[in-house]
């Protein structure tokens, strides 16, 4: 079973930069197809971006293609999610989530969440 935990969280003023880690403490991590979604008051969950067990595939939401960059290092089971030229539209709680297979976009094909971490972009 996974263990899934967001790290990085904070304020930044518009157009800088944030970069957020996710762990996934399963022993399938290596497997595992890792995604990053977000959710604004109010609003449904966002699909951001994903990468396949390997990390060859990636897959990117419009609204991020760019300017957001997830890689994963498999030998320390941990996920990063980069963030540059950051909106006030980009404020939300970032989770991320894991499951078996390929990259999906919604958000109920993934099995695993973390608890989620803050990101605030104002000036």
């Amino acid at each position: 079973q996974s263990q899934v935990a967001e790290f990085g969280g904070g304020s930044v003023q518009p157009g800088g930069s944030l970069r957020l880690s996710c762990t996934d403490t399963s022993v399938t991590f290596h497997y595992n197809t890792i995604a990053w979604f977000r959710q604004a008051p109010g609003k449904e969950r966002e699909f951001l971006g994903g990468i396949s067990w390997s990390g060859s595939s990636t897959n990117y939401a419009d609204s991020v293609q760019g300017r957001f960059t997830i890689s994963r290092d498999n030998a320390k089971n941990t996920l990063h999610l980069q963030m540059n030229s950051l909106k006030p539209e980009d404020t939300a709680v970032y989770y991320c989530a894991a499951r078996r297979g390929v990259v999906a976009t919604t958000s109920y094909e993934y099995d695993y969440w973390g608890q989620g971490t803050q990101v605030t972009v104002s000036s």
